[in-house]
């Protein structure tokens, strides 16, 4: 019989794509068309972690590092994401957001939080409060502790 902790887990393996479709979808169109979602989170991540080099977007995002070279020199030619000397290190690379990046940034997620919100519209109230709790526990659950936030290590070990 299956516990409650591996039916919420199921539940989550099943949820995971179908979010991620339905972004994928609006993401194309809307505003974002003209931006991929592996483009989209690597604004999304440069976002979070301003100064940092290609390995550890790449690491972060799950991508080879030939992989995210390619992905960020696109960004690059567009002017959504610059290269600079590292300040303690003139031979590292660091990646920011331009201006233009971080306004494309906001403006996709803003459509896509409206898609969200055009889908959720039609839940009533109480569901609407449960969702959001849940969305909330879940964002604490599952932040990288390596970005500096996230569950305690002994959390994880139970």
């Amino acid at each position: 019989m299956e516990t409650l902790v591996e039916s919420c887990a199921r539940e989550l393996v099943e949820a995971a794509p179908q979010f991620m479709q339905f972004f994928r979808e609006e993401m194309r169109a809307g505003r974002g068309a003209d931006l991929s979602v592996p483009q989209f989170r690597c604004l999304a991540w440069l976002n979070r972690h301003p100064g940092c080099g290609l390995g550890e977007v790449a690491e972060g995002m799950g991508l080879s590092d030939p992989s995210m070279s390619k992905l960020v020199d696109g960004l690059v030619r567009r002017g959504l994401v610059a290269r600079a000397p590292g300040r303690e290190d003139r031979r590292r690379v660091v990646l920011d957001l331009t201006g233009a990046g971080a306004g494309l940034l906001a403006e996709c997620r803003a459509g896509a939080a409206q898609a969200f919100a055009r889908r959720l519209a039609g839940l009533p109230e109480a569901e609407l409060a449960q969702v959001a709790a849940t969305l909330r526990t879940l964002r604490s659950l599952f932040t990288p502790r390596a970005a500096g936030y996230g569950p305690p290590a002994q959390a994880e070990a139970r």
